[in-house]
């Protein structure tokens, strides 16, 4: 009877093991600060770019009523409107220009890492009131820019590359020593499973249409000229490396989740990953969206991996620097 239960309780006792692992281990916050500094810049570049024409956006006589506001986002069981924004009580020019100013003060702050503890809150409920308000102008960049927000709030993504560590090097009399943390392993987990089901979901969905089925779904997106950049319609005379290219996306997509944990994959899919988004960006004109998305996929790459990174980069700037003054 002993044996049998002991025998019954080692795999649960191993599951539990590596379930708190996974979640509970201290980790580097290394990753997750480079994460901010790209992030906080991608989130001040897309909302000072709704500065172009900010009341023809956000105004009230926006291109968006607040009775169309209100349609789209009422529940169909009771009517109520679950969406909010702040926005939507900014009546004056000057209240609006106002208050986008300071949006653009908190987005810089993050990318900085100044008063991040707090700022990161700021900054993803600003995020989400800039996503509520703008119901039909947004993208899939403005909803990453909200996942990557909200997970900067969660762990220290200040503890190290940021005028907060700055300070607490100055204040010490020397440089303090980065330490690992549960709460930035927690933040990286999050955002990792987050980016396993935007990719799964994603993979799935293109199976249901027949263009990716029978490969030429890569062929209409670089024929379209909305979205031409580059032309790439040469590829016209190569239709199996069109296919090839169609079913590889699918494949990367669907099985992203799966294969992107193992350490003899996880190099490959990265590899992929950049190759996917670098052409979107480049070749489709979207240039923010692709770059958001090499950004979460950022959570992936270990923080010893990236703490290297920098200090070698770092490194050969201060190099470069030198040998210029000299």
């Amino acid at each position: 009877m002993n044996s049998s239960t002991d025998s019954a309780r080692g795999p649960v006792t191993s599951l539990t093991q590596h379930w708190d692992r996974f979640w509970f281990s201290p980790a580097d916050p290394h990753t997750l600060a480079l994460i901010r500094i790209l992030a906080g810049a991608m989130l001040f570049y897309t909302h000072f770019v709704w500065a172009l024409d900010l009341e023809a956006f956000l105004g009230p006589a926006s291109w968006t009523s607040r009775e169309f506001w209100e349609l789209f986002h009422a529940a169909p069981d009771d009517g109520m409107v679950h969406a909010w924004s702040y926005l939507w009580y900014l009546k004056t020019p000057h209240a609006l220009w106002t208050a986008h100013v300071l949006a653009l003060l908190v987005f810089g702050m993050l990318t900085i890492g100044l008063f991040t503890r707090v700022i990161s809150i700021l900054a993803w409920l600003i995020t989400v009131a800039y996503c509520h308000r703008l119901t039909g102008s947004l993208f899939g960049l403005d909803q990453i820019n909200a996942m990557l927000a909200m997970y900067l709030m969660i762990g220290p993504a200040a503890a190290t590359y940021s005028v907060d560590q700055w300070w607490r090097n100055k204040r010490a009399g020397g440089s303090s020593v980065v330490q690992p943390s549960v709460a930035a392993n927690i933040s990286i987990r999050l955002l990792q499973l987050h980016m396993c089901i935007i990719y799964l979901f994603g993979g799935l969905a293109k199976m249901r249409g027949t263009d990716w089925w029978d490969g030429s779904a890569t062929w209409y997106s670089i024929a379209n000229l909305e979205y031409q950049s580059l032309d790439m319609t040469w590829l016209a005379s190569y239709p199996i490396l069109i296919a090839l290219l169609t079913h590889v996306t699918v494949f990367w997509e669907t099985f992203y989740c799966f294969l992107i944990w193992p350490r003899l994959t996880r190099p490959w899919m990265l590899a992929i990953a950049v190759s996917i988004h670098g052409s979107i960006a480049i070749f489709l004109g979207m240039m923010t969206f692709g770059l958001v998305m090499l950004i979460g996929n950022l959570a992936f790459v270990p923080p010893t991996l990236m703490k290297s990174a920098v200090e070698q980069t770092t490194g050969r700037l201060l190099q470069f620097r030198n040998l210029k003054s000299q």
